[in-house]
């Protein structure tokens, strides 16, 4: 098992809610230490770039006025295989399916307001990291 580094989003949903602290707080029970972070109003362009993998996809202009509807939390988050245990933290997209104890089974309102993102790969999480963060931000 590698120690590797991942990319998280506390979106607006959950910065609205005041609910970012009980997030970490989920995120760090489970073996993921929280190495980086800052609290950030997302431009429509840093939006549109980050996503630009939808934007052919019909919610790629919804998804765009939600992340840019409010504060959002990024972080670099660190720990054994980090990409995999985030995804299984954060648990499935629709809060619906996503198994008990998961952050959006118990925070997310809706498949569109499902309170985090994480990077879905190791090299996906680098390109995310590189977009908000320098590497003087998260130097050990």
């Amino acid at each position: 098992m590698a120690n590797e580094r991942t990319f998280s989003i506390l979106k607006p949903d959950a910065t609205r809610r005041n609910i970012t602290g009980a997030v970490n707080a989920v995120i760090e029970a489970a073996g993921l230490r929280i190495v980086a972070q800052r609290r950030i109003r997302m431009t429509r362009e840093q939006a549109e770039k980050f996503y630009e993998v939808h934007k052919e996809r019909p919610f790629f202009g919804e998804l765009v006025e939600f992340m840019t509807s409010g504060p959002v939390v990024v972080q670099v988050l660190e720990g054994e295989n980090a990409v995999a245990k985030y995804r299984e933290v954060m648990g499935a997209t629709n809060p619906a399916q996503a198994a008990d104890g998961t952050i959006r089974k118990q925070f997310a309102e809706s498949v569109g307001e499902n309170t985090v993102h994480g990077s879905d790969s190791a090299d996906n999480a680098k390109i995310e990291i590189a977009q908000f963060f320098t590497d003087a931000d998260i130097a050990a």
